[in-house]
């Protein structure tokens, strides 16, 4: 695990994991680094919850983002625009492949544009709800 001292930190309802392999799959390079499940503990209410994820992590392009599930006492709120991903591109390759990739089941909400500087830029929610912003300078 890297653990940067700030890392993003995305609660879901039960999508924890099935979003970390889709990550996995949408970067060149990502990777699943933790992965543990609420199992038997008194905060999983049915045997579903079971199967959440308790502690999750990925590394994307050396940078951790953590995971977790929240049982139906808790349950996370939506992700929304007010927080997003921003992933920095070395090339249109890798800017088209990350874009195609994330936006699958999701949606383009800009772009791809150039925008002052930036050769290209986008903004989407992806199939989960998460919102990224790949960027292309």
């Amino acid at each position: 695990m890297i653990k940067q001292k700030i890392a993003p930190f995305l609660t879901f309802n039960g999508q924890a994991e099935q979003a970390m392999k889709f990550y996995c799959e949408c970067i060149k390079g990502a990777k699943v680094t933790h992965l543990q499940k609420y199992g038997k503990r008194e905060m999983a209410k049915s045997e579903k919850e079971q199967d959440f994820v308790l502690q999750g992590a990925i590394e994307v392009l050396g940078q951790e983002i953590l995971f977790l599930d929240m049982t139906s006492e808790y349950p996370a709120p939506a992700f929304n625009w007010a927080n997003s991903l921003l992933i920095r591109c070395e090339s249109q390759s890798e800017f088209d492949a990350i874009l195609n990739g994330l936006s699958k089941e999701g949606t383009i909400m800009m772009g791809p544009q150039s925008v002052e500087g930036i050769r290209q830029c986008a903004w989407l929610t992806d199939k989960f709800g998460v919102v990224w912003q790949p960027v292309w300078a």
